[in-house]
């Protein structure tokens, strides 16, 4: 999972490259959330995994 989000992660920094209008700013805005919601997954998992 971190891996997806590791992934839209850089999709979010090259849609920023081209500039936050338009599709690469949805991109962008959409890669953001992802992230934190597969980063959250990940911590989940690690504390799961851990106790």
């Amino acid at each position: 999972m971190l891996h997806y989000a590791l992934v839209f992660l850089v999709i979010a920094i090259i849609a920023a490259l081209f500039g936050f209008t338009g599709i690469a700013g949805t991109a962008a805005g959409i890669a953001k959330i992802l992230f934190v919601v597969f980063l959250i997954f990940a911590v989940i998992a690690f504390f799961r995994r851990a106790s």
